[in-house]
């Protein structure tokens, strides 16, 4: 797990052979000493060794042993600050040291019967075999403490230099074993800028279908880290390609059938991904980077076109209310894959909103327009602003610099009319409790009509003082069923 603050104990420098700004927290060291002196074996495993040779900072501690999960809690106690045993079933002891946060795990073999979600976890004594069963090669090095003797049975460090993607075993055998490892492969892609060797891609196409046996929550996790890796394409690529995507993001291929030579189209597919790879480097101007939300928004924005595909009689191809119908197929996609209520109303709302630009032309718009698009853009403004900005991706540069200007006007007027109205917090000029002592009724849907009609003059006209907008409500009460059978213990602040 990761380090989440500050370290501030003393490091060790490593062995020759890692790059010479590498270094580890000198605890590492004092704990492999700890596991020695009560007889066990004790080595940083995966993902640190990984990093440490691609000199990259190291911000995770996985550490495997052949005590059994009992015996690392009696050597971490007196060490670790604080130490728990969520993992045990699983073989895996997590502290805390400093600001540390570590994870040890016994030597295991895990296994997944065909037909289940869970694994069967087997412990196992040997340090090798428990490398054996890691997804890949690049995973399956260790360093055995305290001397930092460097473990490498499947050439991890050579698969390194090569980047290239491989399976310690046969990839059938690892996939079988857990079938998200394939999902693995994609987000290692995305992550390390790695390939996949010719025997993992046959494998994957062939097993593509196994991944329906991992639970949705599972697969969206792997889908998030792929996302926000360094380049999501290489990942998204292979997930579709090895056929993968069209069991757990199945919106993903079908934009490529939506594309269609003969009627010369743009190819909706790698105009997505493209999208997608504008938004990254837009992201950092309007939002928090690296931003899933943004990102998959992007590459989710034109998932409604395979559905509304025309062709008209001119010849044109036409996808109306694409964004309507995608805004339903995203929520729809992140509901499946179980993903938090926020994230999914915020995607499903960008690519809703993600064509409403295209209606500014060249400034035309009135102050009622703007107003509205801030409002109905809310908390995801910046998003939008970013999403509508790498939705251009046209050829035509001066058709690209037109749209670039257009939406530069848009920004600077959204700003000024900011300064004048605070657009973030639009609200209508009477509140619901001023509606009810005007019109003298009690709360219920007829107060948030009225409250919404308020709102909608307000996005249209702008600010009005107590007495017109008074006056407006009464002109609207006017012409409502209601007003002609008011309550009989209430009337109405004429």
């Amino acid at each position: 797990m990761s380090n989440t603050s500050h370290f501030t104990q003393a490091t060790v420098d490593l062995p020759a052979g890692f790059p010479a700004d590498v270094t580890l927290p000198k605890f590492v060291v004092d704990l492999g000493a700890r596991f020695a002196d009560a007889g066990f074996e004790l080595a940083l495993v995966g993902g640190p060794v990984r990093d440490m040779f691609l000199g990259a900072t190291v911000t995770d501690l996985d550490f495997t042993t052949d005590a059994k999960p009992e015996q690392i809690q009696q050597i971490l106690t007196g060490w670790a600050h604080a130490q728990w045993d969520i993992g045990a079933a699983f073989g895996t002891i997590g502290a805390r040291y400093g600001d540390w946060i570590v994870e040890i795990t016994t030597y295991r073999d895990e296994q997944y019967d065909p037909d289940s979600r869970k694994p069967q976890v087997v412990f196992g004594t040997e340090l090798v075999e428990d490398l054996r069963r890691r997804d890949f090669t690049v995973n399956a090095m260790a360093l055995r403490l305290p001397d930092f003797e460097l473990v490498d049975p499947f050439g991890g460090i050579k698969a390194l230099v090569a980047g290239v993607l491989d399976t310690p075993g046969t990839p059938e055998d690892s996939f079988s074993d857990d079938p998200l490892r394939m999902m693995r492969a994609a987000r290692f892609a995305a992550q390390l800028g790695v390939t996949v060797s010719d025997r993992v891609a046959v494998a994957m196409g062939e097993m593509a279908q196994r991944i329906e046996i991992i639970s949705a929550e599972r697969v969206r996790e792997e889908l998030v880290k792929l996302m926000i890796a360094a380049k999501p394409r290489r990942g998204l690529d292979l997930l579709v390609v090895s056929g993968i995507a069209g069991f757990m993001l199945p919106e993903l291929p079908a934009m490529r059938e939506a594309s269609d030579a003969t009627h010369r189209h743009k190819d909706v597919y790698e105009h997505s991904l493209q999208v997608m790879e504008n938004a990254i480097e837009h992201e950092a101007k309007y939002v928090d980077a690296p931003n899933f939300v943004l990102r998959f928004a992007a590459l989710m924005h034109d998932i409604g076109k395979p559905k509304t595909r025309r062709f008209e009689k001119n010849g044109k191809v036409t996808f109306r209310h694409h964004d309507v119908v995608g805004a339903k197929l995203a929520a729809k996609r992140m509901r499946a894959l179980r993903f938090d209520k926020d994230s999914t109303k915020a995607v499903a709302r960008l690519v809703e909103l993600h064509m409403r630009f295209y209606g500014y032309g060249e400034g035309e718009w009135s102050d009622s327009a703007v107003r509205r698009y801030v409002t109905d853009a809310g908390d995801l403004l910046d998003h939008l602003h970013a999403l509508t900005r790498s939705d251009v991706t046209t050829q035509n540069k001066r058709k690209a610099r037109r749209l670039a200007t257009a939406y530069d006007d848009l920004e600077t007027r959204i700003e000024q009319l900011a300064e004048e109205e605070e657009l973030a917090s639009i609200r209508p000029d009477l509140d619901g409790k001023q509606i009810m002592e005007i019109l003298g009724i009690k709360p219920g849907p007829l107060v948030g009509r009225a409250y919404n009609h308020l709102l909608n003059l307000r996005l249209d006209e702008g600010p009005a003082d107590y007495e017109a907008s008074k006056a407006a409500l009464l002109d609207w009460w006017a012409d409502q069923p209601e007003a002609q059978t008011p309550d009989d213990d209430v009337a109405p602040d004429a």
